[in-house]
């Protein structure tokens, strides 16, 4: 598969941020996994798949603040740094058994890459953990950088991490796209000034028609076109057209 000369031709130098868990790669599977496994070190009941799944996006603490609280034991503040290291651990050591890219994932980014677009992924996951991910899926490849939330100087939603990310491929945000999955996507590309492109089949708590995107698609293989589209829309805005 590859892009329509038209659509290289406008794509190129353009800059593209994608989300990681839940827009990239179904990492749901891998991070329930590794939560079931704390609770159970820590006596509490393991909790059902599709209750974590929208737990996920926040990062490692925000994960398991949520799990404790719905297993019943709200997260002992004291406790808490140890209890994200050993997650941290766990999940690092079963980072990719079941996860995967989902589908069109790899032959996007391959069109994306060869039309000149810069790519980068934008996370609220650790920056280490996002690699060794990435690696795993072979995904790296791909990408210009990796900017998690360690390396942002604040983490979606707050807009220089969009912006942090931006700037490492050496792109405009004038001329750029946020895609992901949850109201953290949109809320911090939307106060970076860049269109916040939205997946249907990612980790969200409400509904993703809800969330304010500026589009929304059903499948990976519509980020080209949407991205076009909301390229257009941004350069007549900013030409007052």
């Amino acid at each position: 598969m590859s892009l329509p000369h038209a659509h290289e031709t406008v794509l190129r130098d353009t800059t593209i941020a994608f989300d990681l868990d839940g827009t990239l790669v179904d990492t749901a599977p891998d991070l329930v996994g590794a939560l079931n496994t704390i609770l159970a070190e820590e006596d509490l009941p393991a909790l059902p798949f599709d209750d974590v799944r929208k737990m996920v996006g926040r990062g490692a603490k925000a994960l398991l603040e949520r799990g404790f609280a719905a297993a019943g034991a709200p997260l002992d503040a004291e406790q808490a740094p140890k209890l994200v290291e050993r997650f941290i651990a766990i999940y690092l050591g079963r980072i990719a058994h079941e996860s995967a890219p989902f589908e069109g994932v790899v032959e996007v980014l391959a069109d994306l890459k060869a039309a000149g677009v810069r790519l980068v992924v934008c996370t609220n996951k650790l920056t280490h953990l996002s690699v060794a991910l990435l690696d795993a899926v072979d995904l790296t490849r791909f990408f210009d950088a990796v900017v998690g939330a360690d390396d942002a100087p604040a983490p979606k939603p707050d807009p220089r991490h969009v912006l942090a990310a931006i700037a490492a491929v050496g792109g405009d945000p004038a001329r750029a796209v946020m895609v992901g999955d949850s109201i953290n996507d949109v809320l911090s590309a939307k106060a970076a000034g860049v269109p916040a492109l939205l997946v249907s089949f990612g980790y969200t708590e409400a509904p993703v028609e809800t969330l304010g995107g500026d589009l929304l698609i059903d499948r990976f293989s519509e980020v080209p076109e949407a991205a076009i589209s909301l390229l257009a829309s941004c350069g007549a805005e900013k030409s007052g057209l």
